[in-house]
């Protein structure tokens, strides 16, 4: 009972009331149909389908810029009318492209349908993040950040285990029934988010009406500290999570010349440590610099860009087990990096705004997911993917700098050396 209460305090079990448990499970089956799919995108388009790695990746790149705009229509939207309309349109409509991608062909079709996807596969991500602010008290949050994430990865982790038993790169049919998978199992997350509809109208905002109507992005980015942690945020997902869905998989398979099953190894290893790790993390975290924690992320991640860029000179079962270690050390940043940013956003932002902000945080992995397959790309095009590695190690300590530089912009309280006041 002593570790129980350590690890998820009793008020934070009572205030999970059964709302909130019905959004952790849409968040559960939202995020294991992603991870049924998540590391296979440019091995599907080059190994599977025969497209160049150029066009693979600068695919996921055009992707991912197109996202960036669907972000921000995404933010107003939910401002407009509420989280749980937006997730629900969002997870249907998904559900529809990647059944679309499961069936492409030619470049024409691997290009709409790539577009498709990026404009509505990021669109739950700000939506839900305000649907749990909705409802979370404000001394709870920072834990349900942490909690949510744990859910999210372990999903991912069990999705990327499915997939890794069912893909087989000498039938392609495999991809296409894992893709036809992810549409099914998005559907169910839809259901899910639909019994919280009481929960997802437009929130009434406070003082003149009429002002606050005529706040909108203008507002938002008028917000130092906002665009200051955008910058950083960007940064450091550059060194991190944007890197592993650019290139893990492509370096894996053709720079180390391990098998493809060896990637869903990886993702499972990282799942099962923040799984196993999150909730003592979040004790950790308590009353600590939220920025400064950051920074130590930035450290963590570049070893593990270190370790994969060594193990080119290493035996495949050295490198396989060296790469594991090195998994583990870059699932402890992550779930230290987990609870803080939303933390931060949902800290600073204005209850009428806040789609709008929690939108912008997503705007970071948007960004991120439009450079990281450019640089990339340009690796591989350029002959020096060998170096691809240490060149996203590098951004990961520039990103951890800049979350010190934030820090300085942040009061005790929005930095959480200090508890709410609210």
């Amino acid at each position: 009972m002593d570790l129980l209460e350590s690890l998820i305090p009793s008020d934070f079990r009572r205030a999970m009331d059964s709302s909130l448990r019905r959004f952790f499970l849409g968040v559960f089956v939202n995020c294991f149909a992603m991870g049924l799919t998540l590391a296979f995108y440019v091995v599907y388009l080059h190994n599977v389908l025969h497209f160049s790695t150029s066009f693979a990746t600068l695919l996921l790149a055009a992707s991912s810029f197109a996202g960036i705009f669907a972000t921000t229509l995404w933010g107003a939207l939910t401002d407009r009318f509420g989280p749980v309309r937006v997730l629900l349109v969002a997870s249907v409509t998904d559900a529809a492209a990647l059944w679309y991608w499961a069936h492409i062909r030619s470049e024409t079709t691997a290009i709409l349908g790539g577009l498709v996807l990026a404009v509505l596969g990021g669109a739950t991500w700000g939506p839900g993040s305000t649907l749990l602010v909705r409802l979370t008290a404000p001394e709870h949050r920072q834990r349900a950040y942490g909690f949510n994430f744990m859910m999210v990865n372990l999903a991912m982790g069990l999705g990327g285990l499915v997939s890794a038993s069912v893909v087989d790169l000498h039938h392609p049919i495999t991809f296409r029934w894992l893709y036809e998978g992810d549409a099914g199992v998005t559907l169910v997350a839809a259901v899910i988010y639909a019994t919280l509809w009481r929960h997802g109208r437009r929130s009434s905002p406070s003082g003149d009406e009429d002002e606050t109507r005529r706040e909108g992005w203008a507002t938002v980015l008028r917000d130092r500290r906002l665009v200051v942690f955008v910058l950083a945020s960007l940064v450091l997902m550059l060194g991190g999570y944007s890197a592993i869905d650019a290139g893990l998989g492509l370096f894996v398979v053709n720079n180390l010349h391990l098998s493809v099953h060896v990637i869903g190894v990886f993702l499972f290893v990282d799942t099962g440590v923040i799984v196993l790790a999150q909730l003592f993390a979040l004790n950790f975290l308590e009353g600590r610099s939220r920025t400064r924690v950051m920074a130590v992320v930035g450290l963590l991640w570049a070893f593990f860009w270190l370790v994969l860029a060594l193990s080119l000179a290493l035996p495949a079962a050295v490198a396989i087990a060296a790469i594991s270690v090195a998994v583990v050390v870059f699932a402890l940043g992550e779930t230290l990096m987990s609870p803080l940013g939303p933390a931060i956003v949902n800290e600073i932002a204005p209850e009428h705004l806040r789609g709008r902000y929690n939108a912008a945080q997503g705007l970071t992995w948007e960004l991120a997911g439009t450079l990281a397959p450019a640089i990339t790309a340009a690796f591989y095009v350029s002959g020096l993917s060998n170096w691809w590695p240490l060149s996203v190690a590098v951004l990961a300590l520039v990103g951890g700098a800049m979350m010190l530089y934030l820090r300085r912009r942040l009061t005790p309280e929005e930095d959480g050396r200090v508890p709410s006041p609210r």
